[in-house]
C-alpha cells in the first residue's frame, strides 16, 4: 500500500504482546502486526520476562508493519506497559537480568519495612502512590541487591535501571540515548509530582543512584533518532513515549476532567484527567497523565492487578475447551449460580491494596460447572471496576456520567452489557485494539505539527459502541463484597 500523507509508526509494548501500528494523519490505523509475549512465575509472587523477547517481538512486530507500506514513516512514538523495570550495562546494552513485571511482589518484604518505619504517608504524598509492591522503585532496589557489586556498579554508572520504554529508545537509538517522560517516570515511586523530578529523598530511601536513572523529558517532544535495523531507517525522530494506561486516555480523548476511561488488559487501569495533582482519599493513585511540552496533565487512577489475566488463568486451570468456548458458555448461564471469584493471585490493588490478599472461589455447590467458574472470573472484572469507579466518584466529589473502555477483553460484549448494569452507567467500547498506540502516536504528531492542539484531536474520527444499562446488580455486587472480606487475611 502506498501513502502520501504523514505516517508515524507507533509501538505498543505491553505485557501480553509487543504490537506496532502506522498511523496516518487522520489519525486511522493503516498497517499493524503485534508478536505474542510470555510471562514466567519462577517462585510464588514472582512475575517476569525476558528483556531480549520484548525487544526481539518489538523489532518483529516493526518489520511486519513496515513491509505493508510503501511509504517512508515521518516519526517514532512508544507506548509501553508501565512499572515493569530493568536494568542493563551502559557499556554493552546487555539485559543484567530478568525484567521485573509490574505484576511481580517480590519487593514486598521493602515495602512492608519501609511502611513500619513510619515512611508511607511520606512517599504517598511525593510521589501520590501507596507502598506497595507494583510500583518500581523496590523492584529497582532488588535488582541493585542481587546485581554482583550492583550497587557500586550503579554508582559508578555503569549500569542503566529503567522503564520499558527507556530500554526500547535505548535500543533504537544504537546505545546513546537513556531518556524515559514524565508519566513513566510518575510510576516508579521515585518521581516528585511537585517538583517534576527524580527526588533526593526517595532515592536515598530505596537506595537508588540518580546516576543510574533517565533524564526525564516531556511526553511529546524529540527524545532520539533511530539508528538502521532492518527495515526501520536510521534518522527517523522517536518524538513521544508515554505509559500504555496514560496513552489509552489520550487517545481516547479524555483531556478534560470528568471523563474516565478504563483499560482491560492483563490488569486493568481507570483513569480520570484533574486539574491539579487531587490527594485521593478513597485508595487511588494520583499520577501524571502526561507533559504535552508546554505543561503536566494529572490525574487520578486505579489499577486492578488481575483481571484478563484472571480470566486467562482460570481458563488453564479449567483445561479442556477453549477460552472462548467456555466464555460462550458462562454468557448463556441464567445466572452465577452464587459463584463468586476474587482474583488477589498475586494481592489487590486500587482501591484496596491488600498486598497480602489471595485469591479464593466461593459459592461452589454440586450443581456448579466450569462455565460458572469462568463466569465468575467474568464478573470479578466488573466488580473490582465498580469498587474503583465509586472510589474515583468519591475523590471527584461529583457523579461520573459514563466510562470509556478499551483493551482485549472489551471484546466480549456479554461483559460489555454486565459491566453498564454493575455500574448503572452507559459503556462507550472504543472499537480500535490500539488506543494506547494511537494516544502516543497523537503525541507524536503533535510534535511533529501535524495536530495543532488537544481541539483538533478531539475532532478525529474515533469509531465507538455504545451499552446502555439494564436491570441493576446491586443483590450480586453486595456478594461480591462479601467474598472480597474473606480474601483478605
Amino acid at each position: 500500500m502506498s501513502y502520501t500523507t504523514p505516517l508515524i509508526l507507533a509501538i505498543d509494548e505491553g505485557t501480553s504482546n509487543a504490537k506496532a501500528v502506522l498511523v496516518n494523519e487522520r489519525g486511522q490505523v493503516v498497517a499493524r502486526a503485534s508478536r505474542a509475549l510470555s510471562v514466567t512465575h519462577p517462585q510464588v509472587g514472582f512475575s517476569e520476562q525476558d528483556p531480549e523477547q520484548i525487544w526481539a517481538g518489538t523489532l518483529a512486530s516493526i518489520e511486519e508493519c513496515l513491509s505493508q507500506v510503501l511509504q517512508p514513516i515521518d516519526a517514532v512514538a512508544i507506548s509501553n506497559q508501565r512499572e515493569s523495570v530493568l536494568a542493563w550495562s551502559r557499556a554493552t546494552g546487555e539485559a543484567l537480568g530478568p525484567l521485573v513485571s509490574w505484576q511481580c511482589r517480590r519487593s514486598q518484604p521493602l515495602c512492608a519495612l519501609l511502611h513500619e518505619q513510619g515512611h508511607e504517608a511520606r512517599v504517598l504524598a511525593k510521589t501520590g502512590l501507596t507502598l506497595d509492591p507494583m510500583f518500581s522503585a523496590g523492584k529497582l532496589r532488588w535488582l541493585l541487591d542481587h546485581l554482583p557489586d550492583g550497587h557500586a556498579r550503579a554508582e559508578a554508572g555503569e549500569i542503566c535501571l529503567g522503564t520499558v520504554d527507556s530500554w526500547l529508545l535505548w535500543k533504537l537509538s544504537g546505545g546513546q540515548v537513556f531518556a524515559t517522560d514524565h508519566s513513566n517516570a510518575a510510576r516508579t515511586q521515585l518521581y516528585n509530582l511537585h517538583t517534576g523530578d527524580w527526588d533526593a529523598e526517595l532515592l536515598d530511601l530505596f537506595g537508588i543512584p540518580r546516576r543510574a536513572l533517565a533524564k526525564i523529558q516531556p511526553s511529546a517532544g524529540f527524545f532520539a533518532e533511530t539508528i538502521a535495523i532492518g527495515q526501520l531507517p536510521a534518522g527517523i525522530p522517536v518524538l513521544s513515549m508515554i505509559g500504555d494506561s496514560h496513552g489509552a486516555l489520550y487517545g481516547q480523548g479524555g483531556f478534560a476532567p470528568g471523563l474516565v476511561k478504563a483499560t482491560l488488559g492483563t490488569g486493568s487501569s481507570l483513569m480520570t484527567p484533574t486539574p491539579a495533582a487531587i490527594a485521593s482519599a478513597h485508595g487511588l493513585s494520583t499520577t501524571l497523565a502526561w507533559h504535552d511540552g508546554q505543561a503536566p496533565t494529572y490525574a487520578l487512577e486505579g489499577n486492578i492487578v488481575h483481571t484478563g489475566a484472571a480470566v486467562q488463568w482460570a481458563a488453564g486451570v479449567l483445561a479442556g475447551e477453549s477460552l472462548d468456548e467456555l466464555a460462550d458458555q458462562a454468557a448463556t448461564l441464567p445466572d452465577n449460580g452464587g459463584v463468586y471469584f476474587v482474583p488477589a493471585l498475586s494481592g489487590l490493588g486500587a482501591p484496596h491494596w491488600q498486598a497480602e490478599a489471595r485469591g479464593l472461589i466461593c459459592g461452589l455447590t454440586e450443581a456448579s460447572s466450569r462455565a460458572h467458574i469462568l463466569r465468575a472470573s467474568l464478573e470479578s472484572i466488573g466488580y473490582q471496576i465498580r469498587d474503583v469507579f465509586q472510589a474515583m466518584e468519591q475523590d471527584a466529589g461529583q457523579p461520573l456520567k459514563e466510562i470509556w473502555v478499551d483493551g482485549g477483553a472489551t471484546r466480549n460484549r456479554w461483559l460489555m452489557q454486565f459491566l453498564a448494569d454493575l455500574l448503572q452507567r452507559p459503556v462507550v467500547r472504543s472499537l480500535s485494539p490500539e488506543v494506547s498506540a494511537l494516544g502516543a502516536a497523537h503525541l507524536a504528531g503533535r510534535a511533529l505539527g501535524i495536530w495543532a492542539d488537544e481541539k483538533v484531536l478531539h475532532g478525529l474520527e474515533r469509531p465507538r459502541e455504545r451499552f446502555e444499562p439494564g436491570a441493576a446488580l446491586d443483590n450480586q455486587y453486595a456478594q461480591w463484597q462479601q467474598a472480597l472480606r474473606r480474601a483478605v487475611l
